[in-house]
């Protein structure tokens, strides 16, 4: 049982919610752990978008995933839960390779979803998707943190009754946290987090219908937070209007930026860390 893994899984288990915002490269990793979180995840559309792909299950593959959270690892030495999309393949076998690298690759946790890559049907069925993550629960046991995931309400399937009845069954395998992102109001993260208690949940932001602060979503049994893709986005509408400014010829964009010498500062620190590390 690995340090990350112990530490990870401790904080689903004490009281509250926490919040595990979602860096897409070095920087962005460590100015959020200076920051003071506690983990973190990778994030499938920063990665994707960084790289000038869409964001989707196919377009990344496993290896570029688990290099980004190797980076991410590496200069903060938080907790680091992987987005590992579908698992990178249809069949169970490949849930499995998925659980297996990201444990060498340590991770402390990671999360697979139900979609299929395919427009036409993008969910698994409910038996192979229970499938799945049954030898993904099997591979993971007191190595590494399986978050399962069902995309019922961003694939167009607004059906909560299913998303309860695929939660349930996946937390029934050993899933040790549970996901269904897009919940559209807070009834909704309620009736989800009361049906799947005492297993920890995770929502995305928070309700679709508007941002909500951490107490109401820890008072509505929410145990985890997760920002998916929201703070790459954040970022970008602060370029955009960045280039909205200089196409007005205005230079006044400046303001709350992180200066060079900051970031220069926190890479080097993390650089002399791994350094030393090498060295005991």
């Amino acid at each position: 049982m690995s340090a990350a893994y112990e530490a990870f899984r401790a904080l689903h288990q004490r009281p509250g919610a926490f919040i595990m915002p979602n860096p897409w490269d070095g920087a962005s990793a460590l100015l959020l752990k200076r920051a003071g979180f506690e983990a973190l995840a990778t994030t499938s559309l920063g990665i994707a978008f960084a790289m000038g792909r869409p964001d989707g299950a196919a377009e990344i593959s496993r290896a570029e995933a688990l290099d980004n959270a190797r980076l991410v690892i590496r200069l903060t030495g938080l907790p680091v839960n992987g987005d590992l999309e579908d698992g990178f393949g249809p069949a169970p076998e490949d849930c499995v390779a998925t659980v297996e690298a990201a444990i060498e690759a340590g991770l402390a946790g990671l999360g697979i979803e139900d979609t299929t890559a395919n427009p036409d049907k993008p969910i698994h069925d409910f038996d192979d998707a229970v499938a799945r993550i049954r030898a993904a629960a099997k591979a993971a046991k007191g190595r590494i943190l399986l978050t399962a995931r069902t995309d019922n309400f961003l694939q167009g399937r607004p059906d909560l009754d299913d998303t309860i009845r695929r939660l349930t069954a996946f937390a029934e395998c050993g899933a040790e946290a549970l996901y269904a992102p897009g919940l559209p109001d807070m009834a909704t993260i309620e009736a989800v987090a009361k049906a799947v208690a005492p297993v920890p949940l995770n929502v995305v932001f928070g309700p679709r219908d508007g941002p909500v602060p951490l107490a109401r979503l820890a008072a509505a049994g929410v145990r985890r937070v997760s920002l998916g893709g929201a703070l790459y986005r954040h970022a970008m509408g602060a370029l955009v209007q960045a280039a909205e400014r200089l196409q007005a010829g205005e230079f006044d964009f400046m303001g709350g930026a992180v200066t060079s010498r900051e970031v220069t500062e926190l890479v080097t620190e993390a650089r002399h860390g791994q350094e030393g590390m090498r060295t005991t």
